[in-house]
């Protein structure tokens, strides 16, 4: 490409005498003869670097044969007018801006297949150019959606895998991230159809292999750590802006489904795709902390009896879901003083039941919740339903080290409701994850929660505890001296 120099000749009267005459060749179906006389005076013009007539001349050929319906030459003129020697940048953008404006109508009006070559002739012009990377990007846009449709419209499963992956290789090929011309809310739309078309491949991936979560290896992996950097890309500061918060009715939009591609609410989009990521490797922290940030969208808490109730609700399942560590703990203590929580009477009182210090029966428990619960959508998976027991689980032993300091093993099993190896497994889990202290005796059957205290240890809580006491004698000492004065000046 030519860098802008300045112009030598302007070419205007000839260019508008020359565009009569050939309107009347090419109507007169002698379009060959009409595109060489204007290809001859192109190149003086481009020699002569005039800009405007340049662009007017390269415009009115591919227009042409656009008219003509030829669409063989009509890609041929478009690739030897943008790889001529000097071509001025904007004579090639003015013609691939003029045909990406017909490609919807060649796809309706005309075959797929043209569409295809004319995709291609774009993407071919385009390549390398950064002075076009944004028309690139929506025409591999368009064409990747394409293959998506292909994929949904396939009867055989290779064929659906081979276009699926397609779509994907197609958007993920875009460092849009890096483009200065393309506008932040359009580059953020880029991201989320990369993610959620990747998320599309690698569940694929892990049906085929039957390998699901964050074990598994192969199948979707390289796919789901794509989305997560993919995830890193979108800055959150910017969904917060209010027109990126455009609420799309999706339903119940709490549950997990793929979302309208390219819809305006890009905030709810990017959360949605970074939860199915997150559940994915049973990040459950992750998820209440997602469904958190949609929660606190105006739009959502203000509606209290559709979305914003199921929100809320999902933000109670899930992080009462994560392992306990400060993060979640934090989490959970906040949303229960939270007043919107006291509306969902049932969800306040099983978030109450982890935050307060006392025993959970898993049978009752089960009695309660459990009805209601399994008939939700995250509890209808077995998996997240043993998670629930096993968090309760850990909640009572939690208590347990708060109240005892030995306790044998017999009675802690009938405490959690467990057999003694389940309760020893569950035990030496969190002893290891650095949750409770405890050391097992199995010859004694007894645990342990207190370890074993030094001489210096055992000193410094008595130096400690005999300055308290100093102190209490002394404050007592003066409040008397204070009182007999009192009384000495009431006598006298």
């Amino acid at each position: 490409m030519a860098e802008n120099k300045k112009q030598e000749k302007d070419f205007t009267t000839d260019v508008d005498a020359l565009i009569l005459e050939t309107d009347i060749i090419a109507k007169s179906g002698k379009l060959q003869d009409a595109l060489d006389k204007l290809f001859f005076l192109e190149k003086q013009t481009r020699n002569a670097a005039d800009l405007a007539s340049t662009t007017r001349l390269v415009k009115t050929v591919v227009q042409y044969c656009y008219d003509a319906r030829n669409y063989p030459l009509l890609n041929s003129s478009i690739t030897i007018l943008s790889k001529k020697h000097g071509q001025l940048k904007g004579a090639v953008q003015a013609i691939v801006e003029l045909v990406m404006g017909w490609l919807t109508e060649v796809k309706n009006k005309d075959s797929t297949e043209q569409w295809l070559q004319l995709v291609e002739t774009l993407r071919s012009v385009t390549e390398g150019k950064i002075f076009l990377e944004t028309p690139r990007a929506r025409v591999t846009l368009a064409l990747s959606h394409y293959h998506e449709s292909l994929a949904e419209a396939s009867t055989t499963l290779g064929a659906a895998k081979e276009s699926l992956q397609t779509a994907s290789d197609l958007l993920s090929d875009l460092q849009v991230e890096t483009y200065s011309s393309m506008e932040r809310r359009e580059k953020t739309e880029f991201i989320l159809e990369q993610m959620r078309l990747l998320i599309l491949v690698a569940r694929q991936k892990d049906a085929e292999s039957g390998k699901e979560g964050k074990d598994s290896i192969g199948g979707g992996e390289a796919e789901w750590v794509k989305v997560r950097v993919g995830g890193r890309k979108v800055n959150e500061d910017f969904l917060k802006q209010e027109e990126n918060e455009v609420l799309y009715d999706f339903g119940h939009f709490c549950i997990i489904t793929l979302i309208i591609r390219l819809s305006k609410d890009l905030k709810f989009k990017y959360y949605d795709l970074m939860i199915q990521h997150a559940l994915q490797y049973s990040s459950y922290l992750d998820v209440a902390k997602y469904y958190y940030k949609v929660w606190e969208t105006p739009s959502i808490k203000n509606d209290v009896n559709d979305k914003g109730r199921v929100a809320l609700e999902h933000i109670v399942y899930y992080v009462i879901l994560a392992p306990h560590n400060n993060e979640q703990s934090d989490m959970l203590h906040h949303l229960f003083v939270d007043p919107a929580l006291t509306r969902l009477e049932l969800h306040y009182n099983l978030a109450k039941c982890f935050v307060t210090r006392e025993l959970m029966r898993w049978p009752g428990i089960e009695a309660i919740y459990g009805q209601f619960l399994r008939q939700t959508p995250v509890f209808s998976l077995d998996k997240r339903w043993e998670d629930l027991h096993t968090r309760v689980i850990e909640h009572n032993i939690r208590v347990v080290a708060e109240y005892y300091t030995r306790i044998t093993l017999s009675r802690l099993t009938s405490l959690l409701d467990l057999s003694p190896k389940q309760t020893e497994e569950t035990l030496c889990r969190l002893v290891v994850s650095g949750t409770i202290w405890a050391r097992i005796d199995r010859p004694a059957g007894i645990v342990n929660f207190r370890s074993k205290r030094s001489a210096e240890d055992v000193m410094n809580d008595w130096s400690s505890d005999m300055q308290k006491l100093l102190g209490l004698v002394e404050k007592t000492w003066m409040g008397m001296n204070a009182a007999l004065a009192a009384q000495s000046r009431v006598k006298a």
